[in-house]
């Protein structure tokens, strides 16, 4: 199931997984003109370089189905609060954008055709099948062009706003993955970026983690199909963890 804004993988189930990952398209529609390179729509600042492939191969597990952004978050980033500056984004990681430079109109119009549609898709989906968890799946660069001395040494970062349930059962198994170097809110805080899981998650009080996955470690099919099959043993744990919760 898909439309302009979004693709559905394999079939929400209530007490399931759901997978959101905002950032999974580097589509640009062909009326919409960016006035960048067309190279920098392969790179992170266009998008979340690997999730969908994850999010595949996860979606073809009974109880698990993936929701993905189907437009570059160049095109709009379904993961900021309507009012952000960087909803329709004018610069990024140091690049202007100047197809963005839009009136008011033209934002609102972008809205109306991405935005919207992506979250209302999402909260219907929600409602209709209310998940045990809510993965929200993103990756990122291990160096900035805006600052590339900064240092990213992290395998994955888990995420999380004030709802500290499943990100505290996340960081738990994956700390004790071997050879993973594993960030508590790295590369970013969740307590600053979450717009799309403050509003579908910890508004309903769902639970959900973040994960965000170095891209490097991604960007091929067997990266892909290695973190799938991690993050394929991780999800039944963290459902049963919170299962166990619930009934303290």
């Amino acid at each position: 199931m898909s439309a302009e804004a979004w693709t559905l993988l394999g079939t929400p189930t209530t007490g399931g997984v759901l997978i959101v990952s905002d950032h999974a398209s580097a589509r640009v529609p062909g009326d919409i003109d960016l006035g960048i390179d067309p190279a920098l729509l392969s790179q992170h600042m266009a998008i979340d370089i690997g999730v969908a492939g994850i999010a595949a191969i996860l979606a073809q597990t009974s109880g698990v189905a993936a929701f993905l952004g189907g437009v570059s978050r160049l095109v709009c980033d379904f993961n900021r609060d309507a009012d952000a500056p960087g909803v329709v984004p004018e610069a990024s990681d140091g690049h202007v954008i100047p197809g963005n430079r839009l009136d008011a109109a033209a934002r609102a119009g972008r809205l109306a055709r991405f935005f919207d549609p992506y979250h209302t898709a999402l909260a219907r989906i929600l409602a209709a099948n209310e998940p045990a968890l809510i993965l929200s799946l993103h990756s990122f660069t291990p160096r900035l062009s805006s600052d590339p001395e900064q240092q990213r040494p992290w395998h994955v970062g888990v995420l999380y706003n004030e709802d500290t349930r499943a990100a505290h059962l996340a960081l738990d198994w994956l700390g004790q993955e071997p050879g993973l170097c594993v960030g508590d809110q790295q590369p970013y805080s969740g307590r600053l970026l979450n717009a799309t899981m403050n509003r579908h998650a910890e508004a309903h009080g769902r639970a959900y983690v973040g994960l965000e996955l170095r891209q490097d470690l991604i960007g091929d099919a067997a990266g892909q199909a290695e973190w799938a099959a991690r993050i394929s043993r991780l999800l039944p744990e963290v459902v049963a963890g919170l299962a166990k919760k619930s009934q303290m």
